[in-house]
Formats: structure tokens, C-alpha cells, sequence
């Protein structure tokens, strides 16, 4: 798989090559996740868009990172790198949760990067408070003991309580959990989750086309956030994803990919603005 080195660090990439409608799209995945996340609807969409989606920095097949704190303006730094490397501008971007906070970092303060914003389970403010104490605890577990002794507790903050209960899909569970708890050194990365300033005051400069989705089981970044978000950016919709939690595009892969299908399909084509 290629990498590319910017901003101090190596990323590891994947790049689908050009699809039918020349029009991008570039996937930032969640913490604990790589380039996974998006499998499924890379594999739907790549016939049709080029798909770029990348690791980052400390997470995934990317770099390890000598900071205790990878935090998420640093990581917002890499992707605009990623971006500019690959000669990337007016690109469909789609975060999900700490993808999230780097793609409404990137159309708010880099709106020439980005024609529309595809946000999933994610949130503009700073971590609730009431669960800062709870995940440094279990970043220092991890640090200490390493991320699998943590399994259980991450389980139902990643996943609904649909797919934890259902044994047809015991399976994809296991397999991604084996993913989330894979790299020793992921407790960097948690803390710049953890300590993360919030974005939700740039929002309003946020003029492109949006669509947030939310799992209706998604605990760590419920609905409420998701209506947030769309009540500072004019014009945005939520669409809400039955039976998921904080990794729908893994949980119920069809809905996700449905989701992007109509709101990416309801945009002018690029080839008729002059955008490729």
C-alpha cells in the first residue's frame, strides 16, 4: 500500500484511481479505526468517484508519533498536506467522529479543499466533560496493559447495542474489535480526542452542501449533536441510520452507502460547474 510523507510524519493511503464522475471523495476515519471503516462504501462508490482515504498519524498502518497528545489540529494539519500532495481541491469530504472533527475543521477554514461535507457520528464541541476522566482511565490502561484489556468497555461506545446482541454478527464484532485494539500506542491518539477544542463557533462559515448522519444507537455522539451541527450550517440535513451506534459505516454499510448515494447524487454534477 503506498504512503506518503508530509507534515513530519508518513501517511499510509489508498487511492481507488478515477471513477466514472470524476469527482473525489476522501474518507477520515474515527479513532481506534484505519481505512476500514470506509471498506464498504469504498467498494460500493469507487466505480463511480475516485475514493482516497488515508490513516492517521499514530493510528492504522500510519507512522507511530513520538507526542503523548496527537492532537486534532495537528491531525486537520496532515490531512490539508494529504490533500495539496495529491494535488486534491473540491473534494467530497466524509468524516466520521474524529474524521468529523477534521473535515468541519477543513470546510471552515479551507472552504477551496472541500465542494460538500459528509459528517458521521461526530460532534463540534470539546469532550463532555462527564467522560474525560472516564477515557483518561482507560488511556492509561491502555498505555500501561496495552488496548486488548480493554475490549469490553470499548465495545459499547464503538458499536450499538443491535449488532452487540445479534449472533449472526458475533463475527464482525470480534473482527472489529481485533481492528479498534491493534495498535499498543493508540492512547496518543486518545488524548488528542480527549482534549480537543471545540469547532462549533467556525461553523457558520461553513457554506458548502452538508449531510450529517447519526446511528440511532450511538451513544458516545448521540442525535443531539448530529441537530446541532445541521442548526449552524445553513441548509444542512440529518439523516438517521436505524440499528447503529458510532461506526454505522461498519454496523449497517447499506444505509450508509444509500445515505451518500442520494445526497451526493442530489448535487450538480461537477463536469457541469467546471469543477473537473
Amino acid at each position: 500500500m503506498p504512503t506518503l510523507a508530509v507534515n513530519g510524519t508518513t501517511l499510509h493511503y489508498e487511492d481507488s484511481g478515477a471513477g466514472s464522475t470524476g469527482e473525489t471523495i476522501v474518507f477520515s476515519h474515527g479513532l481506534l479505526w484505519g481505512t476500514e471503516l470506509f471498506a464498504p462504501q469504498i467498494e460500493a462508490l469507487r466505480g463511480r468517484y475516485r475514493c482516497v482515504a488515508w490513516d492517521h498519524r499514530g493510528q492504522g498502518r500510519s507512522a507511530a508519533d513520538h507526542r503523548d497528545h496527537i492532537g486534532i489540529e495537528l491531525v486537520w494539519q496532515d490531512a490539508v498536506a494529504l490533500l495539496e500532495a495529491l494535488g486534491l481541491t473540491k473534494v467530497h469530504f466524509c468524516g466520521l467522529s474524529m474524521g468529523g472533527f477534521v473535515g468541519m475543521r477543513m470546510a471552515a477554514r479551507r472552504p477551496d479543499l472541500v465542494r460538500s461535507l459528509i459528517l458521521i457520528e461526530t460532534s463540534s464541541d470539546p469532550e463532555p466533560i462527564e467522560n474525560v476522566s472516564r477515557y483518561r482511565l482507560l488511556a492509561r490502561v491502555v498505555k500501561l496493559l496495552g488496548p486488548r484489556v480493554v475490549r469490553g468497555r470499548v465495545a459499547p461506545i464503538m458499536l450499538g447495542k443491535t449488532i452487540l446482541t445479534e449472533r449472526s454478527r458475533h463475527a464482525d464484532v470480534e473482527r472489529f474489535l481485533t481492528i479498534m485494539t491493534s495498535r499498543r500506542d493508540i492512547w496518543r491518539a486518545v488524548h488528542g480526542v480527549i482534549d480537543r477544542a471545540g469547532i462549533h463557533d467556525e461553523l457558520a462559515r461553513v457554506t458548502l452542501p452538508t449531510v450529517i448522519l447519526v446511528g440511532d444507537e450511538d451513544l458516545a455522539t448521540p442525535r443531539s449533536r448530529a441537530e446541532k451541527i445541521a442548526g449552524a450550517i445553513a441548509g444542512a440535513q440529518v439523516v438517521v441510520i436505524p440499528r447503529a451506534g458510532h461506526s454505522s459505516t461498519v454496523e449497517e454499510p447499506a444505509a450508509v452507502i444509500a445515505a451518500m448515494e442520494s445526497f451526493l447524487g442530489a448535487l450538480p454534477a461537477a463536469r457541469d460547474n467546471g469543477l473537473v
